[in-house]
C-alpha cells in the first residue's frame, strides 16, 4: 500500500498503465458512572506487503494486514505466503480482526488497447455469468464492462491468496477474512468527465461484489481527497459500497489516528473501523471500534 501521509491534492488519476466472514465489532458503548475511565491500552497492528519482503517484521502487534497485490491489480505480492503467516501469529485481544487483506483496485478502460484483462463478454474468469448491476458487457468501455473488470480482478487476486495460503496450510477461505479496496489515484483509473467517474464508482462495486459473494467483509482505503477524485462521490443509493468500513491514512502520529476515527465515512452508513499512522518507517494501525 502506497503511504497517504497528507490530505494534499493527489497526483494526475491516470497513472501509467504499466507500473502495479469475520465482522467488525460494533463500536464499544461508554459505561456510565463517575471518575476518569482507565485509558485504553494500545493494541496495535501494522500493514505491510512486497515493500517489506525480506525485512524484520514487528512481533508485539494484535492484528496484521497483508498486500495481496505487487503494486497494481495485475500483479502479485511475491512474498505474500510468509506474510500471511506473520499476519496469523499475531496476538489476541483487539476487536479487529487478526488477520486481514488488502487488494489493488483500479480502471483503465480508458487504455483498452493495452490491457489484455478488460473483459470482452459477460462471461467471467471463472467461467460464470455474474449478475451484473450495469448490464451486459460487450467489451465496451461502460459501466457493465467496468464492474465486470473489478469482479475479474477479484478473481485474480483470490486466486494469489489461496495458493499462498495453501502453500503454508494457513485457512484458505475467502470469506474467513476481511478483504480492504485500497483505492488511490497513484493506480489507474478513468478521467476527465463524471462518467468516467461512475465508470470507475462500477469497478469498484464489481471489486467489491466478488468477495462479498464468498461472504467476506470488504472494507475501504482511502482519504476523501482521492475517493472523490476517483469517484466523483458517485455513489448510488442501491450501491453495495454504502455502509462499509473504513481504513484512512492519518499522518505520521498515534494522536491523529486517534482523531481521524471521527471523520465523515467514504460511503453513506459507512464508518471508520481502522487509522492508519506512519511511526518509525512502519505502517501502524489503530482500531476505532
Amino acid at each position: 500500500m502506497k503511504r497517504l501521509v497528507t490530505l494534499l491534492a493527489a497526483v494526475p488519476v491516470l497513472a501509467a498503465l504499466l507500473i502495479p466472514s469475520v465482522a467488525f465489532a460494533a463500536k464499544p458503548v461508554s459505561a456510565g458512572g463517575g471518575g476518569s475511565p482507565t485509558p485504553k491500552a494500545e493494541m496495535v497492528g501494522y500493514d505491510i506487503s512486497y515493500p517489506q519482503c525480506g525485512k524484520n517484521l514487528p512481533t508485539d502487534y494484535y492484528f496484521g494486514i497483508v498486500g495481496v497485490n505487487g503494486g497494481n491489480a495485475a500483479t502479485a505480492n511475491k512474498c505474500l505466503a510468509d506474510q500471511l503467516v506473520w499476519a496469523n501469529q499475531a496476538k489476541v485481544g483487539s476487536n479487529q480482526s487478526k488477520r486481514q487483506l488488502y487488494v489493488n483496485t483500479a480502471n483503465p478502460g480508458e487504455v483498452i488497447s493495452q490491457i489484455t484483462t478488460w473483459p470482452t463478454t459477460s462471461t467471467d474468469s471463472n467461467g460464470n455469468v455474474p449478475t451484473n448491476p450495469y448490464g451486459a458487457c460487450n467489451g465496451a468501455n461502460d459501466e457493465a464492462c467496468s464492474w465486470l473488470y473489478g469482479w475479474n480482478r477479484s478473481i485474480y487476486t483470490e486466486g494469489l491468496f489461496k495458493t499462498a495460503a495453501n502453500s503454508k496450510g494457513l485457512d484458505s477461505n475467502t470469506g474467513d477474512y476481511v478483504w480492504w479496496l485500497d483505492v488511490e489515484t497513484m493506480n489507474t483509473w478513468q478521467t476527465g468527465s463524471n462518467q468516467a467517474l461512475i465508470r470507475n464508482t462500477a469497478a469498484l462495486e464489481g471489486f467489491g461484489a466478488y468477495y462479498q459473494s464468498t461472504g467476506a467483509t470488504v472494507g475501504l482505503y482511502s482519504t476523501a481527497v482521492q475517493w472523490a477524485q476517483i469517484t466523483g462521490n458517485n455513489i448510488s443509493a442501491r450501491s453495495n459500497l454504502n455502509g462499509l468500513a473504513n481504513w484512512r491514512p492519518s499522518g505520521t502520529s498515534l494522536a491523529n489516528a486517534k482523531s481521524n476515527c471521527g471523520v465523515a465515512p467514504l460511503t453513506p452508513g459507512g464508518f471508520i473501523s481502522l487509522t492508519q499512522y506512519i511511526s518509525k518507517n512502519l505502517d501502524n494501525n489503530h482500531s476505532c471500534i
